[in-house]
């Protein structure tokens, strides 16, 4: 079971160490850092990613800054209480991490696989420019009975096809994950720039129920 629950939530990537690490909490004595990588589209820019490592993983007291790393694991969430609302925050869990020279030419260096259940009406639109875009939030089942909650998009032919999802309906998707800014205004005087963390989808299949 446990094997099948890993295979629903695949997330592989290759980037440059940006931050140092920061300690998050601890579970059984073993210490949990969140540490940011830069991954490079194919376009100039780059998606700032932060991942959740094991003090076992890596030594937590140097600074890597600058180094490339190749990570493996899944991308998780949780409800942190915020502003008196629940805040849904993402990052990648890593079970995997190595250090490189250099990403390996042709990598595909941002690349994640999900498999799990729509729990929220897809929100379908069209940009000013009539680009079609669909808005999904995909449950992904863990272990004790916890599930992670993906918020996805999709474009184009893959947008129309998720707008014909309803509340349950089971899919396997493949995309990467990308950071996008925005401004989160508080109150009328004060407003503050956060990240928000997405799957930007690129394979959408519905998994017929048996």
């Amino acid at each position: 079971m446990t094997d099948k629950l890993f295979e629903n939530n695949q997330v592989s990537m290759t980037g440059e160490i940006i931050s140092g690490f920061r300690y998050s909490h601890e579970v059984y004595g073993e210490g949990f850092y969140m540490v940011e990588i830069a991954v490079s589209r194919l376009s100039s820019c780059a998606d700032y990613i932060p991942l959740m490592i094991s003090e076992r993983l890596v030594d937590t007291e140097r600074d890597y800054t600058g180094q490339i790393v190749r990570v493996t694991g899944q991308f998780r969430s949780y409800n942190r209480h915020d502003e008196r609302k629940n805040r849904l925050v993402l990052s990648v869990f890593v079970r995997e991490m190595e250090f490189l020279d250099e990403p390996e030419e042709g990598e595909n260096t941002n690349r994640i696989c999900l498999d799990g259940y729509i729990c929220k009406e897809p929100v379908y639109r069209r940009t000013p420019l009539g680009r079609e875009i669909a808005d999904v939030l995909l449950a992904v089942n863990r272990s004790y009975g916890k599930s992670d909650y993906i918020p996805c998009i999709c474009w184009g032919r893959n947008a129309r096809f998720a707008s014909g999802f309803h509340v349950g309906s089971h899919v396997y998707l493949e995309g990467r994950i990308q950071s996008r800014e925005y401004v989160k205004k508080l109150d009328d005087e004060e407003s503050e720039r956060r990240v928000a963390y997405e799957v930007s989808v690129n394979k959408l299949d519905l998994i017929p129920e048996d």
